[in-house]
């Protein structure tokens, strides 16, 4: 894997990029446009209740390569799929994610906020998410403050060994989080895994910052306000895949087509493929 490499050889290809060479490259085609990974944001956010089995069905149905989703555990154990760490904005319940127990989780009503037609949506478990949709989409997890819940990392890891997709032949499974230790540790429980680093610091783009990441990462995902063509190239350098999000907006996913991108995270599929 990239992340086992030599980082030297990236850097030293990254000093013979030079502008002049730049300024000559073709424009992307269409149908380059179409490698370029399309995930959706937490399912297909923009038109459905986020991490649902509605937002994630959609997501598959307008033919997303990933859908992207967001771990916690309940607590008393249990891996759920939600993004806050709290239940108030997105369901009609209060309180924070591991101070209720599954059963309380389960029972609070995810869907009706984005509309009546979703009403009675439920959070997902982590494992009904991989069950339904493994081998059916790509699953880019995102391991949410994982520093809340002690042994997170082991969980996600067990329940993604006894599926067989902990091997990448098998399926498209990446895993990332904004907090680095906890990806270091992914990346020794699932050296076989791609590894993705969040961020939307420029502190973290420095080539001292890069070649961190690098030596365990296989992604650097960056908010899309901080990715310039020097750091696609800067990262490509090191044998990472860029993937931006979150793209709200045409413009937005445009710019980062044009910046060349390996993945464009976005709440509305639709505007990474125009086929959708």
């Amino acid at each position: 894997m990239n992340k086992k490499l030599l980082i030297g050889a990236g850097v030293a290809l990254s000093l013979l990029v030079s502008p002049f060479s730049q300024a000559f490259a073709a424009e992307p085609t269409v149908g380059e446009r179409k490698q370029v990974d399309n995930v959706a944001h937490r399912g297909a956010t923009g038109y459905a209740p986020e991490n649902t089995i509605a937002g994630f069905d959609l997501a598959v149905d307008m033919k997303a390569d990933y859908i992207e989703i967001d771990v916690q555990r309940s607590k008393d154990g249990n891996l759920v799929v939600i993004h806050d760490t709290t239940v108030n904005r997105t369901t009609d319940g209060t309180g924070k994610i591991g101070e209720l127990t599954f059963e309380q989780l389960r029972g609070l009503d995810a869907g009706s906020w984005k509309g009546e037609q979703f009403a009675g949506e439920q959070i997902p478990t982590f494992e009904e998410i991989l069950d339904r949709y493994r081998g059916k989409v790509g699953i880019l997890i995102e391991l949410k403050a994982p520093e809340l819940y002690p042994g997170i990392e082991e969980q996600v890891a067990e329940a993604l060994i006894e599926r067989n997709l902990d091997k990448p032949q098998n399926e498209k499974i990446i895993i990332q989080s904004f907090n680095f230790d906890s990806m270091k540790k992914m990346n020794t429980l699932l050296p076989k895994v791609p590894i993705g680093v969040l961020t939307s610091n420029r502190a973290h783009t420095t080539p001292e910052a890069l070649q961190e990441f690098a030596t365990y990462a296989d992604w650097f995902n960056p908010s899309y306000g901080i990715v310039t063509e020097e750091l696609v190239e800067q990262v490509h350098s090191l044998d990472m895949q860029i993937g931006s999000w979150t793209v709200r907006s045409q413009e937005a996913a445009d710019f980062l087509f044009d910046m060349g991108v390996d993945a464009i995270i976005s709440d509305y599929p639709d505007y990474v493929d125009p086929r959708k």
